[in-house]
Order: structure tokens, then C-alpha cells, then sequence
């Protein structure tokens, strides 16, 4: 699979570390103990298109948000996450 990085072009994924769903939300800081079980250990496992946080470790080490799709690996979208420029 090759990842888009926005500075460096497409990448072998080794170059990426994976960092999880891009659409889970932290809950608040007072928020109840099952919205924090919710947060840290219940995902989804969807199948199609989904965000994800990748940071490229192996490369200019930015955070990027890349949409894919997890059938075909396809990557429709990538972005800085931080809404950062180049490095």
C-alpha cells in the first residue's frame, strides 16, 4: 500500500505509522466513566471509506489525515491534521 504524504509525495506505508480513527471524539473532561471506556477501548472496524490519523515517522515526521478506503486501499484524500504546512 502507498500513502500520499502532502510534502513528500506517495510513500511505501512502512515509511507511516498508523494512529488510529480519525472521527472518535474525546469526551469531555467531567464526562462519566462509560463515555471514557467508550473512548479508549470500543472502535469500529468499518468497511469502506474511513479517516485515519498516520503520522509519516520514516519521512518529514508530519501528522496527516488520510481518507481511504479499506476494501481496495485506495487513498481518496490526505491532509495535514493539524492543518500545518510543509516542514
Amino acid at each position: 500500500m502507498r500513502l500520499l504524504c502532502p510534502y513528500c509525495g506517495w510513500r511505501a506505508h512502512e515509511e507511516f505509522d498508523h494512529a488510529g480513527d480519525a472521527a472518535v471524539v474525546r469526551p469531555q473532561d467531567d464526562a462519566d466513566l462509560a463515555a471514557w471506556h467508550a473512548y479508549v477501548y470500543l472502535r469500529s472496524n468499518p468497511k469502506g471509506i474511513c479517516r485515519e490519523y498516520w503520522q509519516h515517522t520514516r519521512g518529514c515526521r508530519s501528522w496527516l489525515r488520510i481518507t481511504r478506503d479499506t476494501l481496495t486501499h485506495e487513498v481518496i484524500d490526505s491532509s495535514f491534521a493539524t492543518g500545518q504546512s510543509a516542514p
